[in-house]
């Protein structure tokens, strides 16, 4: 994992989404084709926006994690903000894509 991006278990998830702004969490696993086309779009986001926390939780290791959040599709991309649940998106999506909506719900507007 990158710098940028941390990976998170049953034991770190709380403390990371409990951050005042936004922390944004990956539920991906290996073997995931749309998973694998992701990462890189989501390490750019991290690195873009790092006043966002970036963090990854592969299911196959955490899968109480998972199932906590309902997530039934990989992969899904969740927002928290000072531990409270924003919202989640199933499905592969942009580094661009995601930043607008990252910024919308912290009320930075860049575009």
């Amino acid at each position: 994992m990158s710098k940028n991006v941390t990976d998170l278990t049953a034991s770190s998830f709380d403390d990371f989404t409990a951050v005042e702004g936004l922390a944004v969490v990956d539920f991906w696993a290996p073997w995931c084709g749309p998973c694998l086309l992701m990462a890189p779009q989501y390490e750019k986001a991290a690195k873009d926006r790092p006043q966002y926390k970036f963090g990854k939780v592969d299911i196959d290791q955490e899968p109480e994690l998972a199932a906590r959040y309902q997530i039934v599709s990989i992969p899904t991309v969740t927002v928290f903000n000072a531990g409270h649940y924003i919202g989640s998106n199933p499905g592969a999506v942009g580094a661009r894509q995601l930043l607008q909506v990252l910024d919308q719900l912290s009320g930075l507007d860049r575009t």
